[in-house]
């Protein structure tokens, strides 16, 4: 078990996979939900440190209407450029990791699922009991990712910036498939739950 004796899940997959979905479904079966693109948008964004060094590196351009950082106009710029998103991340990833070892050291024996995109590009599984990667098809991804309003050419494009689908899900310690139902995953997260949440019950 990690802090405190608390179970850690360390959730990942493609874009479009259905990360966030599986995360709620892991919720509902008792896991406590640790999104990291959450706190990223709902804490450091709005940090006025965070706010003030992204605005000095990019200038106002990101900057929106609200005075707020503008994450759509971030992530244009940061996904076309190699150099900008080493640096957001590494301005980024220390203070979401911080964040998370202050929920976790604030809780006793609570099983979490943190959903982290970068899990295995950023080299986090040791920070978790077990890993959890949500697959599904190229073109459900694309097709779902539409769905969201992300143009094709940008989403094409930040798949490619992630490790290969097939690499992640031999990587990891589970696989969730998500090509079919809302109900075949919830069946799926239903089992993995279960399994994982008895030995703390036990």
């Amino acid at each position: 078990m990690g802090i405190n004796g608390n179970l850690i899940l360390g959730l990942t997959g493609g874009m479009g996979c259905g990360k966030s979905t599986a995360a709620a479904l892991f919720a509902d079966c008792g896991f406590r939900l640790l999104d990291a693109d959450m706190i990223v948008r709902e804490v450091l964004l709005p940090d006025p440190v965070v706010a003030t060094t992204i605005r000095e590196k990019f200038g106002e351009t990101v900057v929106a209407a609200s005075g707020a950082i503008s994450r759509e106009r971030l992530a244009e710029i940061v996904f076309a450029d190699d150099l900008a998103l080493a640096w957001l991340e590494n301005l980024l990833h220390p203070r979401l990791i911080a964040h998370w070892q202050t929920v976790l050291a604030a809780a006793h024996e609570t099983a979490f699922v943190a959903e982290v995109p970068l899990l295995f590009e950023k080299g986090m599984e040791n920070w978790f009991d077990f890993t959890v990667c949500v697959t599904a098809d190229s073109r459900q991804q694309l097709h779902r990712l539409q769905q969201r309003g992300i143009p094709p050419e940008l989403a094409s494009q930040r798949i490619a910036r992630q490790l290969p689908l097939t690499r992640k899900r031999d990587l990891a310690d589970f696989v969730l498939l998500n090509d079919g139902s809302l109900q075949f995953l919830r069946e799926q997260v239903r089992h993995l739950s279960a399994r994982l949440l008895k030995p703390t019950t036990a």
